[in-house]
């Protein structure tokens, strides 16, 4: 009886989720871009029945805008796909290339995001003292973080402390305990926020912390006006005191920079303290909520001036849509400041990477630690969507000798990221890479580490939208002493949690599994 009223009640939530889909926000979202693509694509069939002027004009654009796509500082993938968009139906290959590439928003925010970068410059020079010591150490070390600052402005920090969180529910309490201690600010920043256990037991601390006279700002990407949170939750906020902000809310119109998501996830207190990983703000991310299995994530803990990095990246975004210059002077930590506990020691190099800097700051820092690997490099990722640079240096590094293993979910959230991802599991097995599956559910981490001296935890996944398309954030750590509970939590994983995903695996998937993939693999840099 139990469980046929719980199947009862699951197939209730599931017909009440589907009709707030189609009558609720997000249906109508949806429904107002169809009737504009609709619009868009019947203007495409008007013009192939056209006279022979037009088709000669589509097809002298068309050959302009091969010869510059080829010609184009852009990733492969990239181009390939617009290329055999163009050469197939040429006519809605050149209209949409344009349509894309002509949108006043996209360029409003690339020129803003420069300004801001030039702006905060001054605030984040690096200390020559640190710079000498890397040198001294390694020539290699030097010149990557030199090309750190050199294109993002974001400098390398000496004797960082940093502690390593293997699970949500282990960052979430620090973060409660840190927030409680906020006497100056407070600066969140999340792509996902839903209402639930975690972010009510966070607002009741920041409004309380408001209300004591701590600044609170907070900040949470468009993609959250959907389904997750109402419309008016910033003016919500603002009654308790505390400044919010949506990033790029979504809009009703077919637009590219609504690609362009803020995928960040930032913690700033005081200036002194910094968290940053996979973890969002809703409760599956602390297992308080089961979806998908048991969820991995994992986090990191930053004190020391380093916090300055994640500061100004913060107030990068928050200021986009401002046309007043802020005074950032009182933000920035005058000293370094680390509590009993805290792995102490090392390097740290918080970064993060924009769409629209012409600069795939994420996908080379992973390409740098794949090809100076000696021993191994152990990677967690929630999707496997590789370019072919990233797939080629993942096999030269099993075939150095390095081992290099990769843990992804068993369980997905998303059905075609996984097929996707298992196109690539022939190829890298073959090649002697190692890829394991996390038996107990979902792994949500952005983790590498590398010969027990380099690590980067972050937002980055191995997929097209976090390294191409959205904005990003990591820390990169060199001989950092948390590097040994990174190496840990892999070691673990691979032990107890993971299978090894064998050729049997491979050679039993089912004919439209490999159907499919094929198809998704086609049109992976749009997914």
């Amino acid at each position: 009886m139990n469980s046929a009223l719980k199947g009862e009640h699951i197939a209730m939530e599931r017909m009440r989720k589907f009709w707030k889909l189609i009558f609720g926000r997000t249906g109508i979202l949806i429904f107002l871009m169809l009737i504009q693509a609709v619009i868009l694509f019947g203007g495409f069939a008007i013009l192939d029945n056209s006279t022979w002027m037009v088709n000669y004009i589509i097809s002298i654009l068309a050959i302009i805008i091969l010869i510059y796509i080829l010609n184009a500082q852009q990733n492969s993938s990239f181009k390939l796909m617009w290329i055999i968009l163009i050469l197939l139906v040429p006519i809605v290959g050149v209209v949409f290339y344009l349509y894309t590439k002509m949108q006043p928003g996209t360029a409003f925010i690339s020129k803003r995001v420069s300004e801001l970068i030039e702006e905060e410059s001054k605030y984040l020079e690096p200390d020559e003292d640190t710079i000498n010591s890397i040198r001294s150490e390694s020539k290699q070390e030097y010149g990557f973080v030199k090309y750190l600052y050199r294109k993002g402005k974001y400098p390398v920090y000496n004797g960082a402390s940093v502690k390593y969180f293997p699970l949500g529910e282990d960052k979430f309490e620090e973060l409660v305990y840190q927030l409680e201690k906020a006497e100056k600010f407070i600066f969140l920043e999340y792509f996902i926020v839903d209402k639930g256990y975690m972010w009510n037991r966070i607002l009741r601390i920041l409004a309380r912390k408001a209300r004591e006279g701590v600044e609170v700002r907070f900040m949470y990407d468009g993609t959250c006006t959907l389904s997750l949170l109402p419309k008016n939750y910033p003016e919500r906020m603002k009654s308790f005191g505390i400044k919010c902000k949506v990033f790029s809310p979504m809009k009703p119109f077919l637009t590219t920079h609504q690609n362009n998501r803020d995928h960040r996830k930032i913690v700033v207190i005081d200036g002194n303290t910094a968290f940053t990983g996979g973890i969002n703000i809703a409760d599956e991310y602390i297992n308080r909520k089961e979806r998908f299995g048991h969820w991995k994530d994992t986090a990191i803990m930053v004190q020391g001036t380093a916090v300055d990095s994640f500061t100004l990246m913060f107030l990068q975004m928050w200021n986009i849509d401002e046309k007043h210059k802020e005074n950032y002077d009182r933000y920035m930590q005058k000293y370094a400041v680390s509590e009993a506990g805290m792995r102490k020691g090392g390097y740290i190099a918080p970064y993060g990477d924009s769409p629209f800097d012409d600069e795939d700051v994420g996908e080379k820092v992973y390409l740098d630690i794949l090809n100076r690997a000696k021993d191994y490099v152990h990677i967690m990722t929630p999707y496997l969507i590789l370019d072919e640079e990233l797939v080629n240096s993942l096999i030269f590094a099993a075939q150095r000798g390095v081992d290099v293993k990769l843990i992804l979910p068993h369980i997905p959230d998303k059905k075609y990221a996984y097929m996707l991802a298992r196109t690539y599991y022939e190829q890298l097995i073959r090649q002697g890479v190692e890829i394991y599956e996390y038996i107990p559910g979902f792994v949500h981490a952005k983790v590498f580490t590398c010969d027990d001296e380099r690590a980067v935890v972050g937002t980055i996944n191995l997929d097209y939208r976090s390294l191409y398309l959205h904005f990003e954030c990591a820390t990169y750590m060199y001989k950092t002493s948390c590097i040994k509970d990174i190496k840990a939590d892999f070691d673990d994983m691979f032990e107890n949690r993971c299978h090894r995903i064998t050729h049997d695996d491979i050679n039993n998937r089912s004919f439209w599994s490999r159907f499919m993939s094929v198809i998704l693999r086609t049109i992976a840099p749009l997914l």
